[in-house]
């Protein structure tokens, strides 16, 4: 039986406005260092401002999706400059690749993934899942849409107490010391962030995208 595995494609919004192209670009291969580390996958950037993402566990995709967007919005340089990207998440079968290898990297996640890019490009909307079970695809498509809405809001600060809440499973408390802030300001932090739903989110879509078949 073939193995599913999740595969995320993506490409950075309003690339050509982006000024300061080197701190982007280490900000942009930092995260997908870390996501590589963190869900043991492999990562590749083309075309200057695209990239893609093979996660083993189809599970852990949307929490690789949401830490790049998470990244690159905390990092952005004001609020009135903002970095964000579109990835799709295709989930089907397919092989990691190896390093140097994604030319030839094929699969049924690989086709799913880039074809949603190519439908989400012509959208408003900067998130997307797509499997080969259409019920699914349903259900998950406006539960996506309200998390992509409510990430595309996030402030540098929300998404720096997202990114953090993702990477260590800690108190808010320390998650203040972490950051030298005050405990209630992180809670307000979380809160603007709407962070219990897009953990719930997450929890439920790695739920089900882990049994997809």
């Amino acid at each position: 039986m073939a193995t599913n595995i999740g595969v995320l494609t993506g490409d950075v919004v309003g690339s050509q406005r982006i000024k300061d192209k080197d701190r982007f670009n280490r900000t942009l291969d930092t995260v997908l260092s870390l996501i590589e580390a963190r869900f043991d996958a492999r990562c590749d950037r083309y075309r200057g401002d695209g990239f893609q993402v093979v996660v083993p566990d189809p599970g852990d995709s949307t929490t690789a999706a949401i830490l790049i967007r998470a990244a690159l919005i905390q990092q952005s340089p004001s609020r009135q400059d903002m970095w964000d990207a579109r990835i799709v998440i295709g989930v089907g079968s397919g092989e990691v690749p190896e390093v140097g290898h994604f030319g030839q990297a094929d699969g049924q996640a690989f086709v799913l993934s880039g074809q949603g890019l190519d439908d989400l490009s012509d959208k408003t909307d900067r998130l997307a899942i797509v499997t080969l079970t259409p019920e699914l695809d349903e259900t998950l498509s406006l539960m996506t849409r309200f998390a992509d809405d409510i990430i595309s809001h996030w402030s540098r600060f929300s998404a720096e107490v997202v990114t953090l809440s993702l990477l260590h499973e800690e108190s808010q408390q320390a998650l203040a010391q972490r950051l030298g802030r005050a405990q209630p300001t992180i809670n307000r932090r979380l809160a603007v962030a709407r962070w219990p739903l897009i953990r719930d989110y997450l929890a439920y879509t790695a739920a089900r995208l882990a049994e997809a078949g």
